[in-house]
């Protein structure tokens, strides 16, 4: 599975705060509050054609109150982090962003026909169940 490291590249920490690149530096990070940069920048790998797509990740009245202060909660940064890993994820297994944004938008049967990029943002569990999907292909078991 997708390091710490990798997690907080694709959140875009910075890579000069070795201490965020640690599975308890990302924990901090978290519980810190995540830059509202790194949902921008999230929206944007994931869906670069779609403006309102962090608003599924954080309400929009929600988001504009964290754009003021700058920092996402820490249940908003959870949500985040989940993201990353299956982006990071499905990155490694279809090889460009246009495949893995096309496996995450498109209804998965093993999801009952629902998307995988919903069924993460609705859950943890929903999280585990697309890493479990990408672990298979990548691992080569059916999916």
């Amino acid at each position: 599975m997708m390091g710490f490291a990798a997690v907080a590249d694709v959140l875009g920490l910075p890579a000069r705060e070795p201490a965020s690149r640690s599975a308890f530096g990302l924990l901090s990070s978290i519980e810190a509050g995540l830059p509202v940069k790194a949902l921008d920048r999230m929206a944007l790998l994931l869906a670069p054609d779609d403006t309102q797509f962090k608003y599924k990740l954080v309400p929009k009245a929600t988001y504009e109150r964290r754009k003021s202060k700058h920092r996402l909660s820490s249940d908003e940064g959870i949500r985040l982090a989940r993201l990353a890993r299956v982006w990071g994820l499905a990155l490694d297994v279809w090889q460009t962003e246009a495949e893995a944004r096309d496996f995450l938008f498109r209804p998965h049967a093993m999801l009952e026909d629902r998307r995988p990029i919903d069924v993460v943002i609705q859950s943890e569990i929903g999280g585990e169940l697309v890493l479990d999907i990408l672990g298979s292909l990548k691992y080569g078991s059916a999916a």
